[in-house]
């Protein structure tokens, strides 16, 4: 399953990239988002690998990150690897203008257990729809900057 589209950012993509780099700011724009821990690697560059930690009600969610390009501030790419599932982000970066970037991303769920499977095949947007707000909320993050 494949998710993919664009938001426009009001704000050089100097700033849009900054914001998008460092994730000391992750939670300023998603969801239960607790803690990011360098496991190996270079931290931020390509093969460097990090846990991502959530709290989402009462369950912990723990996703080790392998970042495969980063290219900042063109191109960032990175494999999610999950108990449940693995998905692949590709985020590209583009200047519209000196005071707006837009952020094009795609997210490829390339491996999924028996429920998260099911769950796709009976409500597609329970995928598309967190991943459209935190990127709203990165926006609106950014733009408040």
């Amino acid at each position: 399953m494949k998710i993919s589209g664009h938001i426009l950012i009001d704000k050089p993509i100097a700033t849009v990239i900054r914001f998008f780099g460092d994730p000391a700011y992750l939670s300023a724009y998603q969801d239960g988002f607790i803690k990011k821990e360098h496991l190996s690697g270079d931290e931020g560059k390509e093969g460097a690998i990090a846990m991502l930690y959530y709290k989402n009600g009462k369950h912990q969610i723990d996703l080790e990150e392998t970042i495969t390009k980063n290219e900042l501030p063109k191109n960032f790419e990175a494999i999610y690897r999950h108990k449940h599932m693995d998905n692949t982000m590709k985020c590209s970066f583009k200047a519209v203008s000196n005071n707006q970037t837009r952020y094009n991303y795609e997210y490829h769920y390339i491996r999924m257990t028996a429920m998260p499977r099911l769950m796709s095949w009976l409500n597609p947007g329970m995928f598309r729809k967190p991943a459209e707000k935190w990127l709203q909320q990165f926006k609106d993050f950014v733009e408040k900057q």
